[in-house]
């Protein structure tokens, strides 16, 4: 699965990309039909403390999954946006199996 990473009003450092890469690459255990994944890494110009917006897009085929969070920092972010997304791959592998059945 090809992973595409971009870093919005920062640059980003070749740990976090790689870090980024293999938490997402994992992915594919969960649906063996992912095409690829977009993760925009964004920071918010604000005194929250919560200024860092991972996205996660996920496309697989008829569909894409979009996963935002907000946190202190990215690896966070992208942890949570991982979970979630293990979550959704599942249902949709599980909906995808039921149609096929029925």
């Amino acid at each position: 699965m090809k992973v595409f990473s971009q870093s919005v009003n920062f640059n980003a450092d070749h740990k976090l990309i790689e870090f980024v890469k293999t938490k997402v690459s994992a992915l594919s255990k969960f649906h063996d039909k992912i095409v690829d994944a977009e993760v925009f890494l964004k920071v918010q110009n604000t005194s929250d403390k919560e200024n860092k917006i991972t996205e996660v897009k996920i496309n697989i085929p008829g569909k894409e999954l979009i996963i935002k969070r907000e946190t202190k920092t990215f690896e966070e972010g992208i942890n949570l946006a991982v979970e979630n997304l293990k979550r959704q791959l599942k249902r949709s592998k599980e909906k995808q199996r039921d149609s096929l059945i029925s």
